[in-house]
Parts: C-alpha cells; structure tokens; sequence
C-alpha cells in the first residue's frame, strides 16, 4: 500500500493550472479551492483526469464527492484512500 504523502504534487499542479501568479509555498494546505473560486467544475475535471494519470487512481471506482477535492489535504486524502481501496481490491 502506498501511503506517501502527494502534497507537494498536488500543491504544485493546482499552482501551475489554476494559481500562475501565486508561489507554490503561499498557497495554504488548507485553502478551500472550491470556495474561493480557484477551481470551477471544468478545473475540478482537470484535476480528477490528472489525478488519474499521475497517481494511476481509478476514479471511475471511487465515489466523488466535491469535499474532497476543496484543499490540497482533503486531495491528498482522496488519493490515499483511493489508492488504499484500489490496494486492497487486488489482493
């Protein structure tokens, strides 16, 4: 089971994709995206297909919800059970 922490990634494309003129440690762990305009429905399916690319996360498999994808944690943490539920169907 992988249980690194993709933070800094995570923090590092919603920088790049959504927040160009903002450094990438100045953005709060803990921002809500969501709520503060960064990531609309279109960014938040950007972000679902990298999140499938990158980390190779079956999102088709897992049950979405807009709360997990409102701060780079709350990301971070969909990743991980993701990931962690896709672990443990393959064994």
């Amino acid at each position: 089971m992988d249980h690194t922490d993709h933070t800094a990634a995570i923090r590092t494309f919603v920088v790049e994709e959504f927040l160009p003129d903002v450094r990438h440690e100045d953005l709060d762990l803990g921002y809500d995206l969501i709520a503060n305009g960064v990531i609309d429905s279109l960014g938040l399916l950007k972000l679902i297909a990298w999140l499938e690319d990158t980390f190779d996360v079956p999102v088709d498999d897992v049950e979405l919800n807009p709360d997990s994808f409102r701060t780079v944690i709350a990301i971070n943490a969909f990743v991980s059970a993701a990931l962690e539920t896709t672990a443990v169907r393959l064994s």
